[in-house]
């Protein structure tokens, strides 16, 4: 048996490539939507990629189902759990078979036995892998999705805070106790597969660590060690990170079927020109991807800055319409590498790109032409406590009932673009997340949107605290309120 790992660390996503080396056949499970990898891998270990399935209808990035069955001509094996509601529409297209709880299926001699796993969505399922290859009488291992991760298990609160569907929290909550239970029966030695590492909105508390086994978990695992279902899903329910705003269009995509990547056209790449970016900055969305550093010393009016790092694709994700065109401005360098980073959420609709570098057209005193100035702490306190400068905190929900400045007004970064019109124009703007990266994103989003003198603070939050600066936590607030 043949067991490849893909890692992509942008979306903390994981997929796999399961093969029979004796007959020369594989699957991939969950894939990601460029299969470029899986094929590469297939081709080096000599085996066709038959099959592809995945774990439940993914609302983080764009399935790669479709694009490996219309490549390969392989089979899907998708869920039928979960009522007709959770049933993909694009099958008809091609050779496909429907999975309950129970059924079998095989890609050589490796044979693959399916767990009904609801609670992180209604539909989820869980794969047992067996190597029929062996002597093994029993499976070596589980793949999980987004139903059991290393020190985590998948948060119920998605299908309705992404797919709208009200009320339904409490009851995945209660189903993915349910499946906890079934899953503590299985042994031990069992191998765990998870679909996502740290650093996913999938989960809270998600661990680093690739795979784990059940006896593992079982010992560290929070989740399997409460046993008390009111309790569970207490915990289960509270802290969750804020659900991208994103994750409804995936879910849609993917359930419906994706564009597949020939598809699409490649945007037209643009000679520098201020006037041209003028012009896009009317028509649709502009995107400076340059690093804060260098965008806030000099940038052009209405373009935002998403700086080309490891957080680019959630924040493209939070912050980027659909259905407005998006224009890039990228160097060649690495503008392949954040298209398809883009085109993994189904961010498709780029229309133009262009060298960033088309600001050194431009003077410092040409009115296409902005700048925000980077603070330290000592330089804005006075201005902060004598209420002369209006305080934007731009963390989570979490990061802000922990502790923040008492004269700061919060809004977490990816709802910012939809409530601009509640911040003052009329006093100076110091805007700040924890260390400052997400605080730059939102200074540019501020001056797009005619907010001229704003400030980031450098260093943050963290950097206020160290400098023994007050802060307040909610539940003090609350407590006050109450006395």
């Amino acid at each position: 048996m043949l067991l490849k790992y893909f890692y992509d660390d942008k979306l903390a996503q994981a997929s796999y490539l399961v093969g029979c080396q004796a007959t020369g056949e594989a699957i991939v499970i969950d894939p990601a939507r460029n299969i470029e990898s899986y094929e590469k891998i297939a081709k080096a270990h000599h085996v066709r990629i038959v099959g592809v399935t995945e774990t439940h209808i993914h609302a983080d990035f764009l399935s790669g189902a479709r694009e490996i069955a219309s490549k390969f001509g392989a089979t899907l094996y998708l869920s039928d759990e979960g009522g007709p509601d959770w049933r993909y529409k694009y099958l008809p297209e091609f050779e496909h078979c429907f999975l309950k709880d129970g059924d079998t299926f095989n890609i050589g001699n490796i044979n693959f036995e399916v767990m009904h796993t609801p609670g992180h969505t209604p539909e989820h399922i869980s794969l047992l892998v067996t190597d029929g290859g062996s002597s093994a009488t029993g499976p070596m291992g589980i793949f999980t999705g987004d139903f059991v991760f290393v020190g985590d298990v998948g948060r119920p609160d998605l299908l309705e805070k992404a797919a709208g569907v009200q009320g339904s929290s409490e009851e995945m909550a209660i189903a993915m106790f349910h499946s906890l239970q079934r899953f503590k029966q299985l042994p031990d030695y069992i191998q765990i597969w998870p679909g996502h590492g740290a650093g996913s909105a999938c989960g809270k508390a998600l661990g680093a660590i690739p795979s784990s086994t059940v006896g593992y978990e079982k010992m560290t695992n929070w989740a399997l060690q409460c046993e008390d279902v009111r309790h569970f899903t207490e915990i289960l329910l509270s802290g969750q990170p804020e659900a991208p705003t994103y994750f409804s269009m995936m879910k849609r995509l993917n359930k419906e079927g994706t564009q597949l990547l020939q598809e699409i056209t490649d945007p037209h790449c643009m000679e520098p020109s201020i006037a041209t970016v003028q012009t896009w900055v009317k028509q649709g969305i502009v995107v400076d991807t340059r690093p804060a550093s260098e965008f806030s010393t000099k940038h052009l009016r209405g373009v935002i800055n998403i700086p080309y790092n490891k957080s680019f694709v959630t924040w493209a994700g939070w912050l980027l319409d659909y259905t407005r065109p998006i224009y890039l401005l990228a160097s060649d360098e690495y503008v392949r590498d954040v298209l398809q980073d883009l085109r993994s959420i189904g961010l498709d609709y780029v229309v133009a790109t262009m060298d960033p570098n088309v600001i050194n057209q431009a003077e410092e005193s040409d009115k296409h032409v902005m700048v925000y100035r980077e603070v330290t702490p000592v330089m804005v306190n006075d201005a902060v406590r004598t209420g002369q400068m209006y305080v934007l905190d731009v963390r989570s929900t979490s990061e802000w009932e922990e502790g923040h400045i008492p004269q700061a007004k919060h809004i977490m970064l990816g709802y910012l673009h939809e409530r601009v019109r509640e911040i003052p124009s009329d006093k100076p703007i110091l805007v700040h997340c924890k260390a400052g990266g997400r605080s730059a994103i939102a200074a540019s989003i501020l001056q797009a949107q005619g907010l001229e003198d704003v400030r980031n603070l450098l260093g943050g939050y963290d950097e206020w605290i160290k400098q023994g600066y007050p802060s307040q936590r909610e539940s003090d607030l609350l407590e006050n309120k109450t006395e």
